[in-house]
Formats: structure tokens, sequence, C-alpha cells
């Protein structure tokens, strides 16, 4: 047909629900004036926030902590300025966000057990009674496992959140940010370093309750 440009960038892609909104033309209406801003971030909230729960939910173990960080993963890209002509992968945006926030809330926790401890060997011993420090070092696995998580390298520790999300090797590099046949090499690593501290802080469980 004349006229056409097959060059163009599409304005709209089907889905099971109809034509909607491509992810390129809502950035591009998210910097526009505020009324086609509102309309692009309320899709857009709506197209990915189960997406941005389920990576916080994930990693922090907390429902309530997991939709206080979404909420603030979509503050930041209400506030973003995303260049204008530049392709830009709005879901890997997402992913990074939600990971940095969720890595920043393990270490934070990470710090204050750290404390704890230090308090639990400080206090003398009354009676028979259970030590509170103790306690809190006894979590249940999956806590142990976040724990652990947040000692990782950063990029490490994402791709193994996101591959148990079931993420695609692309996708993965696409969140954090490499190339997709580095995904299975940083997966490797990740593997093998959470398995070598997952058993070194068994071993130290272990001998602490001696």
């Amino acid at each position: 047909m004349q006229g056409e440009n097959p060059n163009d960038k599409p304005m709209v892609k089907e889905t099971g629900l109809g034509a909607t909104l491509s992810d390129s033309l809502l950035l591009e209406q998210l910097g526009q004036g505020r009324s086609s801003r509102d309309g692009a971030f309320e899709e857009i909230f709506a197209r990915y926030r189960h997406l941005v729960y389920g990576v916080l939910f994930r990693m922090t173990g907390d429902r309530d902590e997991a939709e206080e960080l979404s909420q603030e993963v979509f503050l930041k890209l209400y506030t973003h300025r995303f260049r204008s002509g530049e392709s830009h992968n709005l879901q890997g945006w997402l992913y990074r966000v939600a990971t940095n926030l969720g890595f920043n809330s393990l270490r934070s926790r990470q710090r204050q057990r750290n404390r704890l401890d230090r308090l639990a060997h400080e206090r003398p011993e009354h009676g028979s009674g259970s030590d509170p420090g103790v306690e809190v070092l006894r979590q249940e696995e999956r806590d142990a496992v976040r724990q652990i998580l947040a000692t990782l390298p950063e990029r490490q520790a994402a791709c193994l959140t996101l591959r148990q999300m079931g993420l695609s090797y692309a996708e993965i590099a696409q969140a954090v940010g490499v190339s997709p046949g580095s995904v299975g090499t940083l997966l490797a690593r990740a593997e093998c370093t959470f398995k070598e501290r997952y058993l070194s802080n068994d071993k130290e469980a272990n001998y602490g309750m001696r």
C-alpha cells in the first residue's frame, strides 16, 4: 500500500485481549504532558505490577514489604525520564529496579542480624531461658536462603532469583544488563557460591547448637 513505511514503529501489539499499546509507545507517553503520562503510567502499572510484586515477594518473603517496595519501584518509574529516540526495555528496567530494592532490603536485614548477634554474645546468660539472640539466628530455611542471597554479588543473586521465577536466559540477560550467552556462566558461578555459603552457614549453625 502506498504511503506505508515498513520501518515505522508499531503503535500497538496484539495480545489475547486485543490490541494494546506497546511498551515503547507507553514510555514515549510517559515523557509527555500530565494527561498522557498518567494514562501511560496506569497502563504500565496494570501490566507489570504482578511481575514486580512477584520478584519482591520471592526475595523478601513478606507481603507487606513486597507491596511497599513495589510502590517504590513504580514511583521511580513515574519520576524517571527515559531518553527519547532510544530503545528501552521496560520490563528489564523494572526487574533491575525491583531486584536492587530487594537486595537493599535483604542487606538491611543482614546488618540488623549482625547487630543482634553481637548483642547476644555480649549479654550474660540468665538461668536456663533461651537466648533471644540465638532465637533470631534460628530462622526458617527460606530466611536463611534470603540471608545468603544478600551476601552474593548483586548480579549473581539477581540471576538466581529471576531464574527461580521461571525467566528465560534472554529475559534474565535483559534484566541484569548482560549478553544472553553469559547468563549460563553467571548462574553456574552463583549456584556454586550459594551452595558453598549455604553449607558453611549450616555447619556454623550446627556447631553453635552443640
